[in-house]
């Protein structure tokens, strides 16, 4: 099976200048979009983004059991499109990832319960901002720049909008690259970028994404900032609830494991 390569990362200094929303593609003629037979189903590249997210969010809750990570997959918010998976869905997706070294099962004496811990950080060699760019994109769509440094602020601690671009071109330059720069739609104030762990973005994916650009050309900058805090602060205090629901029913599963002996 055809493994994605590790990229070479050179070291960047603090005087580099910063890469504006102009550059030069972010793909060059040499590089290769991931190979056919090591491209994620949607429901792998769903799974795969929630363990890269609660690894960061809630680690006291990390690994995550099969249930809690159903729930965090069929999350209402941080997540486009918005699906209700089974858990026979997860546990077999679970067990095809595994098969390709991208997840891992924990065992423990003290849970009945196996656990699962992803592993494509140390496979596909990404550093702690690249993480932080395609969990995001994994789990919402495309994304301008602006809406990846909001959106990844729990992950990974960004200093502006060209730090996003930079993570971004870094993974795009890769022999088989990671993610892509949609064309700006007519219309359109910022360019969009994707992941392409699931294949070259389909018709439909940049449809959305210009129509969705459209809508919010309209806002200010200041408003529109305001707005996507706002919606970040919502979405964390809920992840923080369904987070402290696993970790009570986790409890209750190693209290009722004694008394049923």
């Amino acid at each position: 099976m055809t493994q994605m390569h590790a990229a070479t990362k050179d070291s960047e200094s603090d005087s580099e200048p910063a890469v504006s929303n102009e550059a030069e593609p972010a793909v060059s003629n040499e590089a290769e979009p991931v190979a056919q037979d090591a491209l994620l189903t949607e429901t792998e590249a769903r799974v795969l983004g929630c363990l890269l997210e609660k690894e960061r969010t809630t680690p006291a809750d990390y690994p995550l059991t099969t249930n809690s990570l159903t729930r965090a997959c069929s999350q209402t918010t941080s997540r486009n499109p918005v699906v209700a998976y089974q858990e026979s869905t997860v546990d077999a997706t679970l067990a095809a990832l595994k098969d390709r070294g991208f997840v891992r099962f924990v065992h423990s004496q003290s849970n009945r319960s196996t656990k699962y811990r992803q592993a494509v950080e140390e496979a596909w060699d990404l550093s702690a901002d690249q993480v932080a760019v395609l969990c995001v994109l994994l789990l919402r769509g495309a994304q301008t720049t602006q809406e990846l440094k909001t959106r990844t602020e729990r992950l990974f601690s960004f200093d502006s909008a060209e730090a996003v671009e930079r993570s971004l071109i870094s993974l795009a330059s890769r022999q088989e690259a990671m993610t892509f720069k949609l064309d700006r739609a007519p219309g359109q104030k910022d360019q969009r970028w994707v992941q392409l762990l699931t294949g070259a973005p389909s018709a439909q994916t940049i449809a959305q994404a210009a129509s969705s650009s459209s809508v919010s050309s309209v806002m200010q900058g200041q408003q529109q900032a305001q707005q996507l805090a706002q919606q970040q602060a919502l979405e964390e205090r809920v992840a923080a609830v369904e987070a402290e629901l696993d970790r009570l029913r986790q409890l209750l599963e190693e209290l009722v494991g004694p008394l049923e002996t």
